[in-house]
């Protein structure tokens, strides 16, 4: 049987690892895995923010079927609620591998609510270490509100001082020689904080009680302490990755690398626009490396159009298992692209947001795309950075492609008038980008 390894960077930009164009040395491992596998080049997220990302992840369904997903994100006031959170009865891709027999852990960020009513262990998981909120200190795991925030198996666990990106990948790297050793099928979610914020590098050494007053770290950071946050994420995969080879997994194990949603303060995304909370290109759009031993041929490269929610389909597909017949995927399988990846098939992409009233479509080359009442409509096969608007060029294809929208949009109903959007900063922090 097949094993899964889905790694998840937070906040990664699109262009900030060397194989999408990166401007800096950060990501040798992570190369090279795209040099094994398969790197694809019109990958989106689900969201262009983290907790409704997470629940298309988990579940291979539109977030908008969810009311915690209408949170924009899901924060620490939601401690306690009953009802914002994944839901326990929710069949999802840990829940379904495990009624086949896997072994399930997550070793990372949750961002899916909070106990005693939601959690990991409630939602199909075996094993999981790490934060349940959106962002913790890396050194001292207190959240945005001064909570110490890092739980195993549900219970508070204390490693003050011990980098989280390193702790969740000698964890990763314990739990794949505990699974070598049983020979069981696993599903290891490994689920990074990096490269979100607070800007702290591994040679800080240890945690700055100023920072962790306030997380967010608006007054700190810089491109250069961004770079070491990602060098340290790419270190880690690499760890992982030797880990797979030396234990005699490799050829057994399908990797899949990508981020939650495009970038932040200190990303680059070049040539895309926008970032964290954008519908524009630069804000879902994000890097997707697939390794599977050669059963893909190296150094492939696709231009097939996928979201996050596909790779949960992918993943059950390969395992052999179908969705449950009440709760049928929206997510695809990209598994016929692994297997030849000159395949493509056609596939529409939705999004909305609360946030500034967005939606887009995105259709073979065309986008459309609204904004507080704007519209817009892009050929992104010669304009990836959305500048060239052609909505009154071609009124008839922006009419269709609005129509698509209103359609998709009216399965999901209108956003919960309780659902808030949350900035981490505003002009009045720094200049818009």
């Amino acid at each position: 049987m097949t094993n899964f390894i889905f790694i998840l960077a937070d906040d990664l930009g699109y262009a900030d690892l060397g194989c999408y164009g990166g401007r800096k040395p950060v990501s040798p491992n992570l190369d090279r895995m795209a040099a094994r596998g398969i790197r694809f080049t019109q990958g989106y997220s689900n969201s262009p923010v983290c907790s409704p990302t997470r629940f298309g992840l988990i579940t291979g369904r539109y977030q908008y079927r969810l009311r915690g997903a209408a949170e924009e994100p899901m924060t620490g006031r939601f401690r306690g609620s009953t009802e914002i959170g994944l839901p326990p009865a929710h069949p999802t891709l840990p829940s379904l591998l495990r009624e086949r027999g896997y072994r399930t852990a997550l070793i990372g960020k949750w961002h899916l609510g909070y106990p005693p009513h939601f959690g990991p262990q409630k939602s199909g998981y075996e094993y999981h270490i790490g934060p349940l909120s959106g962002g913790v200190s890396y050194f001292s795991h207190v959240d945005r509100m001064g909570k110490h925030d890092l739980v195993r198996d549900g219970e508070p666990v204390n490693y003050d001082g011990h980098y989280l990106t390193d702790l969740l990948t000698d964890e990763a790297e314990s739990y794949l020689r505990a699974r070598a050793g049983d020979r069981q099928p696993f599903l290891l979610s490994l689920h990074y904080t990096a490269p979100h914020w607070p800007w702290e590098a591994r040679e800080q050494g240890r945690s700055n009680p100023e920072t962790d007053q306030d997380i967010r770290h608006l007054d700190g950071g810089s491109i250069h302490v961004y770079g070491e946050m990602i060098k340290a994420l790419d270190e880690g995969c690499g760890r992982v990755l030797k880990a797979l080879d030396d234990l005699g997994l490799a050829d057994d194990t399908v990797v899949i690398f990508t981020s939650d949603n495009g970038g932040e303060r200190f990303s680059d995304t070049w040539p895309l626009v926008g970032g964290k909370m954008d519908l524009t290109e630069g804000g879902i759009r994000v890097p997707y490396i697939v390794q599977w031993g050669d059963r893909i041929a190296s150094g492939s490269v696709s231009a097939q159009h996928c979201m996050t929610m596909d790779w949960t389909a992918t993943m059950l597909d390969i395992a052999g298992v179908p969705a449950h017949p009440d709760y049928p995927f929206d997510g695809v399988s990209m598994l016929p692209v692994l297997r030849d990846p000159t395949h493509e098939f056609p596939r529409e992409l939705f999004w909305r947001m609360n946030y500034r009233s967005q939606r887009a479509l995105r259709d073979g080359p065309w986008k459309y795309l609204a904004i507080e009442g704007n519209e817009y409509l892009f050929d992104l096969s010669v304009d990836e950075r959305e500048r060239a608007n052609l909505a009154r060029r071609q009124p008839e294809r922006l009419a269709r492609m609005r129509g698509r929208c209103d359609e998709w949009d009216a399965v999901f109903g209108a956003i919960p008038a309780d659902a808030r959007s949350e900035l981490v900063y505003t002009d009045k922090d720094m200049p818009s980008r």
